[in-house]
């Protein structure tokens, strides 16, 4: 079977046992504050689990996109060394919530894996959990009882809790779990070592393909656990692993899932995939880097400098120096790899063939500013090598560490690169820098979270502020949050009209009042789905009625905001062209922030076009039309826009300003007719990102005080300027004005220029060895023109030596000049001399063998240069005789 027939497989065999199959949700994680990314097929159903929200049905199968790359789930550094870890990969899963446990999980995946996909059975292992006397947990003796029924005794392994006690994370439901392996080796490999000896002992052809959690407790903040309500059932199979089993491969990469991938790589850089583990390497990082890159991307999450996007940078600068240094790609290479993918995935994750014009120009351009920053670092590697050599040939670890954070290297590539130079690492001394960095950004985002404390379980938190601003509310569950910079309560409502942060739209804030006091809300955020008001401290009587009081005057201007997004959306699709989809939000009660892809610049006129319309639609008053409930499908044939990225359920929220114009998904706050909006006007666009550009706009008061303010500077500008009618002309002849007096004063200076260069001329001195030597400050305006006198210098006198120092912007700098035959007979190096004079202005700097310059920090070391420029000329020229 090829992979996506396997897939098909699985979720039939469970649609087949009353499974709703739901679709993957996005890899990107926005409303849990514990996850960047969904990192096992269980996280989009945490919720269930905890008891936030009831499920909507009790059984469930998909196949989920998944990225482990940080936190507990690091694989990073082992990807494209071995057979089976992945950035990005598939996880099939069949959940039950409160349904069937372990006879049915069990049964099922043995008859799937043995009778469908008929894997043979002696090739087959399972393990169960031993129990764990420190947690007073017993052995899973019905997990053993229900195995003995279906495969040998000894065919089934004890775990220990590390191995077969599955935890979400710190705190939340957990529960023992079973794994299946499989052996692949070959008949002679099995008769030397028994496959049971190596279970989870990280052998590559022994592996894991199925886990089934069985979910009976919940951790708490104190470490104690808990029995949860209900029993469920969480299961997950790494799809390219049993692709591997049932294809009869050795490796996951030799599957149909990555096949594709590795070819073309392979053709394009003119090798043959298995000759050469090197090129081998890079072949099968690229291949499994490019698919949670391309997927990140299509969900939403771009590259850039923090957190999320960091990590998908980070991943894509892994794939790209792999394949700078093993297979000789200087050039952009990997957004192409993008399009096989999308191809490959399309009737499964059809959001990336969607996008792929989008996602390949992102790659693209990430590629092309890392291939500078490589390029960059090599230098820096160059200018430092005089220092190492120095040190025992030895690259210290704050330097290494420095390329790594700063140029992008990893230790292996510093390593690398030092091989090549005769080099070596300070691995110790990086260790200790890395691990420096950790702490720092530990103790800056550590935080103390207490456990819930429920005062009426079972009880949902309702949102009415679509209808209303206030309500009668209760707390059902409360917890304390402690960091170093704050203290602060999140308190769970039974009824609520706070709209909580979310699609781009700030929290709301007001206030909780009682009979006895009044608590401030700060803001109100999502987790998963529980609506979460922050307050600075707890109410006195937790179990008293509250009055909720949204601060109706923010939030009137923020749902201007919100609307005015609406029609800015649509307008852009009008004027720029369908293929304008939104990237990003940011609606507050002060602006709106819109991110969207478009690949040029909006022209002013654009702009101008797009505004009026906007205003336009404001002027018609067109009624909100809010449909709440909808099924997903009839929306999408209303022409309703999905965000991709966004995870939408069955039933979803349409809004409408006139359905011809602005019909989209959303789940916030908006001004019952766009008249409310009273105005609107952009204040900005730019640049975000490869393929990204963003607007930011006004609206109402805001809007109006911004068009004052501005009318307010050109009245200002026109008593300046002492004219009411053409301030543009009179702007544009002080413009050309300004440009004559500039070419007088250059034609002054650089008159001063060829005086300063006849009198340096003059004051040549001949060395012994015919060598012309010049050591002078000077006075000169700017780096330009002390680099033209240098090169003036070089055309007046044969056999010069030229250090010229020089004060510009308040700062040292240092020019050497050296005349080529000096360079190539008497082996004088501008570079490595303009170093060792930047020591007397304690700075540092570089070049080329005949000419090179200097920066410093200590303007007075200037007056040292020419006299240590004497010294050092003479010692290298009689070393050099």
């Amino acid at each position: 079977m090829n992979s996506a027939e396997i897939r098909q497989q699985f979720l039939d065999f469970f649609a087949s046992r009353q499974h709703q199959v739901v679709p993957s949700a996005p890899l990107v994680v926005k409303d849990d504050p514990t996850l960047m990314f969904i990192n096992s097929g269980m996280a989009p159903f945490k919720d269930y689990f905890l008891g936030n929200k009831p499920a909507p049905y009790k059984r469930v199968a998909d196949t989920q996109k998944c990225l482990r790359v940080s936190g507990k789930h690091n694989d990073l550094e082992e990807v494209g060394y071995d057979t089976y870890h992945h950035t990005m990969f598939e996880m099939l899963g069949n959940w039950s919530f409160g349904n069937y446990f372990k006879k049915e999980a069990l049964a099922w995946a043995w008859e799937l894996l043995t009778e469908v996909y008929q894997l043979p059975k002696d090739r087959l292992y399972v393990s169960v959990f031993q129990g764990d006397a420190s947690e007073n947990l017993e052995k899973d003796q019905d997990a053993y009882d229900i195995w003995k029924t279906m495969i040998p005794e000894e065919r089934i392994l004890m775990g220990s809790k590390k191995d077969n006690f599955w935890e979400m994370g710190d705190t939340g439901p957990c529960g023992p779990c079973s794994e299946i392996h499989i052996d692949l080796r070959s008949e002679e490999e099995r008769a030397k070592v028994p496959g049971k000896d190596l279970v989870n002992n990280d052998h590559p052809q022994v592996v894991e393909i199925w886990n089934n959690v069985f979910m009976e407790f919940n951790r708490l903040a104190d470490g104690s656990l808990v029995k949860l309500p209900a029993q469920h059932v969480d299961t997950g199979m790494g799809f390219e692993r049993l692709c591997m089993a049932i294809q009869g491969k050795q490796s996951n990469y030799d599957t149909d899932v990555f096949q594709p991938l590795i070819q073309f790589v392979a053709q394009e850089a003119g090798v043959t995939y298995g000759e050469n583990e090197k090129t081998d390497i890079a072949i099968r990082v690229m291949s499994d880097h490019i698919r949670a890159i391309a997927f990140a991307i299509a969900d939403g999450q771009l590259p850039s400098n923090n957190k999320a996007g960091y990590v998908i940078r980070r991943i894509l600068r892994r794939a790209v120096r792999y394949g700078f240094t093993f297979l000789d790609f200087k050039k952009p290479f990997l957004y192409k790899l993008a399009a096989v993918l999308a191809d490959q995935m399309e009737n499964v994750f059809p959001e990336l063939k969607q996008q792929l014009s989008f996602v390949q120009r992102v790659i693209e351009e990430e590629e092309n500013a890392f291939l500078r920053t490589l390029d960059n670092g090599l230098k820096r590697l160059d200018a430092l090598e005089d220092k190492f050599r120095e040190n025992n040939n030895t690259i210290d670890g704050r330097t290494a560490f420095e390329l790594y954070d700063t140029f992008g290297f990893p230790l292996d590539l510093t390593a690398l690169i030092a091989r090549e130079k005769g080099l070596q690492v300070d691995e110790a001394g990086f260790t200790v820098e890395m691990e420096q960095q950790k702490n720092r950004s530990r103790n800056a985002s550590a935080t103390e979270q207490s456990d819930w404390v429920i005062l009426q379980p079972d009880v949902a938190n309702e949102f009415i502020g679509y209808d209303s601003d206030t309500a009668v509310s209760h707390i059902v569950r409360y917890r304390q949050v402690k960091s170093k910079s704050k203290n602060e309560y999140h308190l769970v409502l039974d009824k609520t009209p706070f709209y909580a942060e979310s699609g781009g739209q700030v929290g709301d804030t007001g206030y909780l009042i009682s009979d006895t006091e009044q608590v401030e809300v700060l803001d109100t955020k999502k987790e998963n789905d529980l609506i979460l008001h922050i307050t600075a401290k707890l109410p006195q009587n937790v179990e008293a009625a509250f009055r909720s009081n949204v601060d109706a005057e923010r939030r009137n201007f923020i749902r201007k905001n919100h609307s005015a997004t609406h029609l800015l959306h649509a307008a852009l699709r009008k004027v720029l062209g369908e293929h304008v989809q939104q990237r990003g939000s940011l609606v507050n009660e002060k602006l709106l922030r819109f991110d969207f892809s478009h690949f040029a610049k909006v022209e002013e006129a654009q702009l101008r076009e797009v505004e009026h319309i906007v205003n336009q639609r404001i002027r018609e008053a067109i009624p909100l039309e809010e449909q709440r409930n909808v099924p997903i499908a009839a929306a999408k044939e209303m022409g309703a826009m999905a965000l991709f990225g966004e995870k939408y359920g069955e039933f979803v929220r349409v809004i409408a300003f006139d359905r011809n114009h602005s019909v989209e998904l959303c789940g916030g706050i908006h001004v019952l007719n766009t008249g409310n909006i009273g105005y609107f006007k952009i204040v900005s666009e730019s640049s975000v990102a490869a393929g990204v550009r963003r607007i930011e706009a006004v609206t109402a008061k805001v809007a109006e005080d911004y068009v004052q303010q501005q009318l307010n500077e050109l009245h200002a500008v026109r008593e300046v300027l002492a004219t009411q009618s053409n301030v543009s002309g009179a702007v544009q002849k002080l413009q050309e004005d300004n440009k004559a007096l500039q070419k007088q004063l250059e034609q002054h200076e650089l008159k001063q220029l060829t005086g300063l260069k006849d009198s340096l001329v003059q004051k040549a001195r001949q060395l012994d060895s015919g060598v012309h030597f010049v050591a002078q400050q000077v006075e000169v305006s700017n780096a330009d023109y002390l680099k033209k006198l240098a090169f003036d210098m070089r055309q007046s006198l044969d056999n010069l030596v030229l250090i010229l120092a020089a004060e510009i912007d308040d700062k040292p700098q240092i020019a050497v000049m050296l005349s080529d035959n000096l360079v190539s007979d008497k082996h004088l190096n501008a570079s490595q001399m303009v170093r060792e004079l930047a020591k007397e202005i304690k700075g540092g700097g570089g070049g080329q063998p005949f000419y090179a310059t200097a920066g410093g920090k200590d303007v007075a070391g200037l007056q040292a240069v020419p006299a240590k420029a004497l010294e050092l000329v003479t010692s290298l020229l009689n070393k050099n005789e």
